[in-house]
């Protein structure tokens, strides 16, 4: 047993930088495995696995034939990882893009269009009217506003609701926003393949995963069937939402800082009680005068 450990190699003394790059290697290789994680790409990763495999098995015993047939195949492994995963591949890359450096980052900060698309999408809900609205954060969205209507306008309720009236040109498709103007209307945008998610989902809804699985933004979407408010980000879909929900989810995506309740009851302190009582009596006669005619 001591000579057939001498003639094994010795490892190398483990420091600080070679535990480093064990982390970095095992932090890389994780992120590859969430990224095919439940979708057909783990399946196909899985078969090159075995065909690298069994060539390395095949060099190893000596199997000539089965050598030969496999360094035929080997050599384009590279060329068919890229083109099977070029989707994977723009997304992972896309993620480490939007990575924000320093707290800099553009994308959607206002609340006055907040308020208008929530009226529209709550308007839609109510009347079950099939809408998708896409937000952009940080990265563009400039390849799919090419492919709908560009409008270039100011977002308002009634835009949106003249959008995604039922039976014109602009109400299949996707009205993409960025900041506080709508870019487009009427706009293709890539479905989801992951198999995990639930036939029942229409087109609406996996394009509305779809768009949040290569980029950031946040997707706003409301079933013509149910009139139910769904968003989507980062490839998750959460269905039944109200609007407070919806508005919750939307601060958090974008980072829009808002009061907390003990900001809100000092700004409230802070407010002299006299300004209150005027307040008061200037609105006691106006409520008087108000009633049924």
């Amino acid at each position: 047993m001591p000579q057939l450990l001498s003639h094994l190699p010795s490892l190398p003394e483990l420091d600080a930088s070679g535990l480093i790059d064990i982390l970095v290697v095992a932090f890389l290789i994780y992120q590859c495995l969430m990224v095919v994680r439940g979708t057909r790409a783990g399946h196909i990763l899985l078969g090159i696995a075995v065909i690298v495999c069994l060539y390395v098995g095949a060099v190893w015993a000596g199997l000539e034939a089965l050598h030969s047939v496999l360094s035929l195949i080997v050599p384009y492994i590279g060329l068919a990882v890229i083109v099977l995963f070029q989707s994977e591949i723009r997304r992972t890359l896309a993620r480490l893009g939007r990575k924000r450096l320093f707290g800099l980052a553009g994308g959607f900060h206002a609340p006055e269009a907040a308020s208008e698309i929530l009226m529209a999408v709550e308007h839609l809900a109510q009347q079950k009217i099939g809408a998708l609205i896409v937000l952009e954060r940080d990265i563009g969205l400039r390849t799919f506003i090419e492919s709908g209507v560009r409008l270039e306008a100011q977002v308002s309720r009634d835009l949106l609701l003249s959008i995604f009236q039922p039976g014109l040109p602009l109400h299949d498709g996707a009205a993409i926003i960025q900041k506080e103007r709508i870019a487009a209307a009427a706009c293709f945008l890539p479905l989801t393949i992951n198999p995990t998610l639930s036939r029942n989902l229409g087109t609406r809804h996996r394009a509305a995963i779809g768009i949040t699985e290569e980029t950031d933004c946040l997707s706003l979407v409301v079933s013509e069937e149910t009139g139910r408010i769904s968003v989507a980000a980062f490839g998750e879909l959460t269905q039944g939402l109200s609007v407070p929900d919806v508005l919750d989810r939307i601060h958090r995506h974008f980072g829009v800082e808002r009061a907390s309740p003990m900001q809100i009851e000092e700004s409230a302190a802070d407010i002299p009680l006299t300004l209150k009582n005027d307040t008061a009596k200037s609105a006691g006669p106006a409520q008087e005068g108000v009633g049924p005619s």
